[in-house]
């Protein structure tokens, strides 16, 4: 029998390694294309950063905290484009993660994948 977290990273797709990625809600991304940025979920405004993942985070990021997450985007990011606002600290297990002191700009994101149902498959979107 599959685990239901294990079926939450089923067909998410193959990551750019140069960019980094962030898992949102479609409606809280909907409301950021509205106002020019995101400015967090409730998990990123309490810890005053906005929470990222490498590519080889992702998965893990994913079952740990989205796994009952319907209506899910995975937007990815050029970290380039965020400038001295992003900061590489230690979080799980000790590894680097991608952390933005600021509001992420939505011209530095792109809509990359989509899930609309926690355990269903993802698909590519050109949103």
């Amino acid at each position: 029998m599959i685990n239901p977290t294990e079926l939450s990273v089923r067909g998410l797709p193959q990551l750019d390694a140069a960019l980094i990625y962030k898992l949102v809600r479609a409606e809280d991304w909907q409301q950021a294309l509205q106002s020019g940025y995101f400015a967090g979920s409730a998990d990123d405004r309490r810890d005053a950063y906005i929470h990222l993942s490498s590519a080889d985070q992702v998965a893990g990021t994913l079952q740990k905290y989205f796994s009952q997450t319907d209506e899910l985007l995975l937007l990815a990011v050029d970290p380039a484009l965020l400038g001295t606002a992003l900061f590489y600290e230690p979080s799980r297990g000790g590894a680097l993660f991608p952390h933005l002191y600021g509001p992420l700009p939505v011209h530095s994101a792109r809509a990359f994948a989509y899930r609309a149902h926690a355990q269903g498959d993802w698909s590519l979107t050109h949103a």
